[in-house]
């Protein structure tokens, strides 16, 4: 019995088997798991001799062939072609069946020959899954020998004008999964699906062979049927059945809450089943209102999107499973709700990632300004939406990007796709959007305010180098956030696009500043816009509150979720004294907030709140994840001061005069100050020279103190400017206290009624830098209209010389703006010194960060713009621009700081205050 019973098993499993699709992998699946095929490379590298490959692979990442950039004259003439064998047996019980050859993708041409027969036509087009019948061609009691001629560019002139002439990297190979498929005679050949918020349900099933009907059985991805068993009969050979059901309350897939359902077919001769497949779907619905807006499940959404591109720094094209994951993830992390394909169709595994985490998806025919001849287009078309149409996370066509739009091809669209989603041209006013790339800011607005068409910028805030994303992201999400024309837009773009150069020893390349992008490095490392794009885009949106004694624990938040109640997330809040001291933690109850409404979330804090330094406020979604940590000053830099400086100390300060300086001497601290400007010029210790000098210098302004007299006080010294309105309005003081620290008063005008920047700076050589420890916002430096994202508390960070989207891509950048600083202490290779400042709202500037000269950067908008000197404090900092826009154009934020006539009266001027502790020892 107990061999029966296995029998049995064995047969039930083996049939089992036989119902369903069989596959079996020739390459490997991924970038991370690939199969070695002989190789022979026309040109460039190691060409003219058979070696092996990885596949899938793009070959210049495996040594051989030239590496292009789709802007390189050279690459429009490329030649290279690689030759690929193969060999594999198949399974002898797949005799009888149907076998298709697949290919998930080839760049470019691909001519694809089974045991020296030719499998059918050279397929052109380099990101569509593609397949052949080689069922005749194969042997079952031998082994078979598959070759592919692979063309890096296309006989095709439209295809290179589509996919090769285009701002990115161009790779030849087998640079997707190749696998053989083999299905009964008589077999589903291709399911559509289009399943809407009210639960109807409808099906187009493709028959292949004579069969009698085809059922269909809804399940949850837990295994629990859903809804009865759906049947029709099929009649006739190779016929194409409608299946038509409705379900009651489905759970919905939308962005927030991405429910999803597989669907299981199966196909019956009589009562006996020949064959089953299943699709993963999801219920909802897509609807477009001109002049209105994009409603997904009846609920009108904005996207919060960027471009990416499928792309890994060591395998160019190729990717993995894992690696569509992890970009999920952090768009996700980045509070992004929407994703563009740019600027091809992607990995199938990338659309199934979107499905189970929730992003919404614009799925791109390729076309870069230029575009596939109507025959052409009209068959990769056709093999794109019959790879992806299932994905419900899809709920927009592109037909090209740029001008790269066959026109002819719209209404392909609606044929092929039986979802009927809307068809965007990126670049262009179509169907009721204006698409627009990199306009500046006005320009949107205007279409806000006096256009009609729904605004959704399908690229906008080129992130070059550190400039865009973030910068002007605030000013302009809260235009689109506010305005009912606006659909959101999508970021310019996910990661930037180097790639390790095999022949110039593993050096990343970004094509000058083609490829530095993103908002993550080539490894996905942040930058600093990432987490400014993770606070302006979380859904929980809190209003700017001061924290004061008067507190009464009560923060206004905004519901910026399209589905979700805010009684779906979590809170905790923390308060923290920043010298080390205690913490106390607490929790905060979700409030009952509808999308876009508003709402108060009370914090219960304990007695003797106000001793602490910092509160910080955690929000948390319905899956337990960080949505961000919003930190709230408690102790302003006043109260945080007078903890840290000390003025008493064992003896008076020594003054002593000369022709041209005031000299003081301090409890070790030796300092020198010129006589006629006031300017710190030289200052030591017991242990030796401290070189910060020259200071405080004006920016932008005039340093024009004058008049200097140094008085004895006690035990204090203060030397001090005189003010004359007309030579001498800014003025200085220091102040010299026994226990020697030195203590800055400075009130000064701006230059002008609009500076890049204000503030005073310092000299202090470079090379002498080890490392600061600061209180303030952190870690990533600011500009002015890239302030959010930060979060106050203490922070080391070691000196380094890495700039944003540039080798070793190293983050958090050491030199630049650094927001609302508390007080630094400066390690150096000599001795350490601290500055601490009572002046809310100081900016640390650490020296000058440099993008190399580009000669390919034309525009010159990225404008990076500091002082002068080496480290400054300032009051007023300048913004930064993107390749695309100067930084005056991506919104108020991003404009020169207005200061307006202070008349010159010294109750009028900006004041800052500075000490200095230069008594620390080596």
């Amino acid at each position: 019995m107990k061999g029966l019973f296995v029998t049995i098993c064995v047969s039930a499993i083996t049939l089992l088997q036989a119902q369903e699709t069989q596959r079996q992998y020739l390459s490997g699946t991924g970038s991370d798991n690939t199969v070695n095929w002989q190789f022979y490379c026309t040109g460039g590298r190691n060409a003219g001799k058979w070696g092996s490959i990885a596949v899938p692979s793009c070959w210049e990442l495996q040594g051989y062939g030239k590496y292009d950039y789709g802007f390189s004259k050279d690459s429009a003439r490329g030649k290279e072609k690689g030759m690929y064998k193969y060999a594999f047996t198949v399974p002898a019980g797949w005799k009888h069946k149907k076998i298709n050859l697949v290919f998930e993708g080839v760049m470019t041409d691909a001519e694809v020959k089974v045991n020296g027969r030719l499998a059918g036509k050279v397929h052109e087009g380099a990101f569509y899954a593609f397949s052949y019948d080689i069922t005749t061609l194969l042997q079952y009691n031998r082994s078979n020998q598959l070759e592919v001629t692979v063309a890096k560019h296309s006989a095709n002139a439209s295809v290179n004008a589509a996919e090769r002439k285009a701002d990115f990297w161009l790779f030849g190979g087998i640079f997707r999964p190749v696998y053989l498929e083999a299905l009964p005679q008589q077999h589903i050949a291709g399911v559509a699906i289009d399943a809407k918020a009210d639960g109807s349900f409808v099906a187009k099933v493709q028959t292949a062979g004579a069969a009698d009907k085809v059922t269909v059985q809804l399940y949850t991805l837990a295994g629990k049927a859903y809804g009865d068993v759906v049947t029709v009969p099929v009649n006739g050979k190779d016929a194409t059945v409608a299946m038509n059901s409705h379900f009651q309350q489905p759970l919905l897939w939308n962005c927030e809450t991405p429910h999803l359902y597989n669907a299981v077919f199966t196909l019956y001769q009589g009562d006996k089943v020949v064959h089953t497949i299943q699709q993963r779907f999801g219920f909802r619905t897509v609807e477009v209102k001109l002049r209105d807006g994009i409603y997904v499940n009846g609920v009108k959404v904005k996207m919060k999107g960027v471009n990416r591109h499928s792309f890994w720094p060591t395998t160019g094209r190729t990717t993995s499973k894992q690696l569509s994951i992890d970009d999920v993830l952090m768009m996700k992390d980045m509070n992004m709700n929407a994703v563009r394909m740019s600027h091809y169709p992607p990995d199938g595994h990338f659309l199934d990632m979107c499905d189970s985490l929730g992003l919404f998806v614009m799925d791109e025919l390729a076309g870069w300004h230029g575009h596939y001849d109507t025959p052409t287009g009209r068959s990769l078309l056709k093999e794109m939406i019959a790879h992806d149409r299932n994905h419900p996370s899809i709920i927009f066509w592109a037909n090209g990007n740029e001008g790269g739009h066959n026109f002819d091809l719209d209404a392909v669209f609606t044929q092929l796709d039986m979802q009927q989603r809307p068809v965007i041209h990126p670049w262009e006013s179509f169907s009721g959007f204006e698409t627009q790339h990199y306009r500046d800011y006005s320009y949107g607005i205007g279409h806000y305010d006096h256009g009609h068409q729904i605004v959704m910028p399908t690229e906008f805030l080129h992130g070059m180098y550190d400039g865009g994303h973030g910068a002007g992201l605030d000013d302009y999400w809260e235009a689109m956030w506010h305005n009912p024309l606006s659909a959101g837009g999508f970021l310019w773009d996910f990661a930037d696009e180097g790639v390790v150069r095999t022949d110039k020893n593993g050096v990343i390349d970004t094509d000058d500043n083609h490829g530095p992008d993103g908002l993550v490095g080539p490894y996905h490392e942040k930058e600093g816009s990432y987490f400014t794009v993770k606070e302006i885009w979380c859904p929980v949106h809190i209003e700017p509150k001061d924290i004061t004694a008067a507190f009464d624990g009560k923060l206004t938040i905004e519901n910026r979720y399209f589905y979700t109640n805010m009684n779906q997330c979590r809170f905790t809040w923390k308060l923290k004294q920043t010298n080390g001291g205690k913490e106390l933690t607490g929790t905060a109850v979700a409030p009952d907030i509808s999308p876009s409404a508003h709402g108060q979330l009370q914090l219960a804090l304990p007695a003797g709140w106000t001793a602490y330094d910092v509160l910080y406020v955690t929000a948390f979604d319905a899956t337990n994840h960080e949505l961000f940590t919003w930190s709230f000053p408690v102790a302003l830099p006043n109260v945080i001061a007078q903890r840290k400086i000390t003025t008493s100390g064992a003896g008076a300060v020594q003054l002593t005069e000369t022709d041209s300086a005031f000299q003081v001497a301090a409890n070790g601290v030796q300092a020198l100050f010129h006589k006629r400007t006031g300017l710190l010029q030289q200052v030591s210790n017991a242990a030796g020279k401290i070189l910060l000098s020259n200071g405080p210098i004006v920016q932008q302004g005039v340093t024009n103190f004058a008049g200097f007299t140094a008085t004895q006080k006690g035990d204090t010294v203060v030397i001090r400017s005189v003010f004359d309105r007309a030579n001498s309005y800014n003025t200085l003081e220091w102040t010299i206290y026994p226990s020697g620290w030195i203590k800055m008063n400075i009130h000064y005008f701006p230059g002008a009624y609009f500076t890049d920047f204000i503030g005073v700076n310092f000299s202090f050589p470079e090379k002498e830098m080890v490392s600061v420890d600061y209180l303030g916002k952190g870690p990533y430096r600011v500009w002015k209209n890239r302030l959010k994202g930060g979060m106050l508390d203490v922070w080391h960070k070691d000196y380094n010389s890495a700039e944003t989207g540039e080798a070793p891509f190293q983050y958090p950048e050491f030199k630049g703006y650094h927001a609302n600083m508390y007080w630094c202490r400066f390690h150096t290779k000599g001795r350490a010194f601290t500055v601490v400042t009572e002046t809310e709202d100081v900016f640390l500037r650490l020296f000058t960060p440099v993008v190399k000269d580009d000669p390919k950067d034309t525009w010159k908008n990225l404008q990076y713009v500091f002082p002068d000197g080496d480290i400054s404090f300032m009051q007023g900092i300048s913004g930064v621009g993107t390749k695309t826009q100067k930084r005056e154009t991506t919104g108020p934020m991003g404009m020169k700081n207005i200061m307006y006539d202070y008349e010159k009266e010294p109750a009028r001027a900006l004041n800052m205050v500075l000490y200095f502790d230069f008594t620390e020892k080596p």
